[in-house]
């Protein structure tokens, strides 16, 4: 799939997810196999620029190309203020955010609520994509809610306005992340528009994967959380598209290994305090459904040294039965250690 200059190296995307998407997992999920990551979102407000959190989420050091930096906000000129300021940081791509359910997102008429102002999106995409002259992408949800949706419409507005790839959740804002992620109006939105369309939401197996792309005929897919604890997701529905084959899921070992380099990546990007507490979630992700987790998770959360959480991690690992076999999937696609 092409986006302005950059030519993906096949149909697989991270989903911007708040809180999830900094530099260590993006750089992980695209060593997994995965053409582009998108940032979580920074916020238009130029007062926030200064802050830490908004500088670390600018940083791209070291990251492979393309870099997408998603930007969230409801006020045109602030966007457009926004966009020029990430594109000096080294964004390469600018990704904007209407698809974001969050309340306090949509409180202050943000996110997912814009799509509920066909004016006001137009007038935002016309601003963010004069002021810079790199791509600038949307990321968008089926509707306000069911009774209302207008993806087509948007998909239209954006088209017109210059986005050069339009990204669709399959569900409303009204739906949050409940129920199931609906294709149909992705299908419709494909046909509509001749830009490319990323389709996103539920797709958490190679197979569901080929599923999306054949019935929306969408240009790429968009994966969010089922890559949280299962970088190596990518590469299985990458392998999947190249050969029609399944490929054998990893090793116990290698999710030790794996994870224990994504510990040391978020250390030496937030620093000890940070990266300890944020590493977290990380780890339960990692080892949800694996023998002994739960009682390993909890002692988990007590642990206060980057030391700590490593040496508590290798000796889980190295205590399961079968640390050098490969895992299975049950029916709820919790791994367990087989």
């Amino acid at each position: 799939m092409q986006i302005g200059p950059y030519t993906l190296k096949n149909k697989l995307i991270v989903a911007p997810m708040a809180g999830v998407t900094d530099r260590p997992f993006r750089q992980l999920c695209k060593r997994m196999g995965a053409a582009m990551a998108v940032s979580e979102m920074v916020s238009s407000n130029s007062l926030l620029w200064g802050s830490e959190k908004t500088r670390r989420r600018a940083s791209h050091e070291g990251e492979f190309s393309p870099i997408s930096v998603q930007i969230a906000g409801a006020d045109p000129k602030m966007m457009a203020e926004a966009a020029r300021y990430n594109a000096d940081q080294g964004a390469q791509l600018i990704d904007i955010n209407m698809g974001c359910p969050a309340k306090k997102i949509c409180n202050v008429m943000a996110g997912s609520a814009l799509l509920q102002n066909q004016v006001l999106v137009g007038n935002i995409l016309d601003a963010v994509t004069t002021a810079v002259d790199i791509p600038v992408t949307l990321k968008i949800r089926t509707g306000w809610d069911t009774q209302h949706k207008n993806a087509v419409t948007i998909a239209r507005i954006a088209e017109n306005a210059g986005i050069q790839a339009l990204a669709i959740h399959g569900r409303t804002r009204a739906c949050a992340y409940r129920g199931e992620a609906e294709y149909d109006t992705i299908a419709a939105v494909k046909a509509a528009i001749k830009i490319p369309v990323i389709a996103n939401g539920d797709i958490a197996t190679p197979e569901k994967a080929k599923y999306v792309i054949e019935y929306t005929r969408a240009d790429a897919i968009m994966i969010g959380r089922a890559a949280q604890g299962r970088p190596w997701i990518f590469r299985e529905i990458d392998h999947y598209f190249k050969t029609g084959q399944f490929l054998p899921p990893p090793k116990v070992a290698e999710i030790h290994q794996v994870l224990i380099h994504h510990l040391h990546d978020l250390y030496h990007f937030y620093g000890e305090y940070s990266g300890v507490r944020i590493a977290r979630k990380h780890i339960s992700w990692y080892t949800k459904g694996l023998i002994g987790s739960a009682t390993f998770r909890h002692n988990m959360n007590q642990l206060q040294t980057a030391e700590e959480q490593l040496a508590a991690t290798s000796t889980f690992f190295y205590q399961l039965a079968d640390y050098g076999q490969r895992l299975t999937y049950i029916e709820d696609e919790e791994a367990m250690a087989v």
